[in-house]
Parts: structure tokens; sequence; C-alpha cells
């Protein structure tokens, strides 16, 4: 049996999950054409549909990404109609986003868009909580590394 080189490519899992990560967002890409929605914007989406209000902040925390990234996808929605931005009443220094009611209409049609996605990817609800409990079992430990 030969052995496994520890530095081959195909054994790094940074390496599958950049690839898994660019392949996965560019199959998205076709499918959230027609909402006029880019990836990133769908998780902002998706995220104020869960939501429908909460702070740039907490946006950023719950997205994983800076405020500084997540401001232009919000101007970009914004001019869209499809969220709202607007000083919270009780802390003139927090920025609320709100969903629209164009935002929620978009969301009747994204409803679509697990399903067309489970399809392409060749994979069952099964296949998809699992992969998903492993996902968030390596961004959790690669967070406990950073932040050690």
């Amino acid at each position: 049996m030969p052995t496994r080189d520890p530095l081959a490519l195909e054994e790094q899992v940074c390496f599958a999950l950049a690839v898994a990560s660019r392949e996965v967002v560019a199959s998205y890409r076709s499918v959230l054409e027609p909402l006029g929605l880019t990836h990133p914007q769908y998780l902002v989406m998706l995220a104020l549909w869960q939501h429908d209000e909460i702070s740039v902040k907490g946006l950023s925390e719950l997205l994983h990404l800076d405020p500084g990234t997540l401001s232009p996808l919000l101007k970009r929605l914004e001019s869209a109609g499809l969220v709202s931005r607007a000083r919270s009443a009780s802390d003139e220094r927090t920025l609320a986003i709100r969903v629209t009611d164009e935002g929620r209409t978009l969301r009747q049609r994204a409803l679509d868009v697990p399903t067309t996605m489970l399809e392409r990817l060749g994979m069952s609800t099964d296949d998809l909580a699992t992969t998903n409990a492993v996902l968030h079992r390596i961004i959790d430990a690669a967070h406990e590394s950073v932040t050690a």
C-alpha cells in the first residue's frame, strides 16, 4: 500500500473547501440571476428574510462579513428596493436594515432556490444536513483556532 503524502494537494482540506466553494457559488449564479441577486446578496437576503430587521453589526456577525464588505451590498440591495436602511429609534448610532415589501415578494420567488441547488448538486436533504453539520464543525473549529 502506498504511503500517503500529507502535503499532497488532494489531502488538503483547505484546497477541497476552496474549490468546492468556488464551484458551488458559480453553480448558484444562473439560479439567482432571474431573481436579480448575486450570491453575496442572496446570503444577505436569506439573513434578512429570517430576521426581518437587524442591525448592520448583527448582520455582519451573522454572515461572518466585515461591515465594510457588507455596506456596498446593502446599498445595492437598497437601490433595488429590497431593503431599507435607517437609524434605530432606540440608538441613533445603530443602522437598522429592514426587508421592504418588494424584498418580501422576492422571498416567494426564491423558495425554489434550495430545491434547485440540491438537484444540481445531486444531494438529498439528508446529504445536505450531514454536509452542513461537518462544515459548521469546521467553521467553529477554525474560528476557535483563530481566536485562541
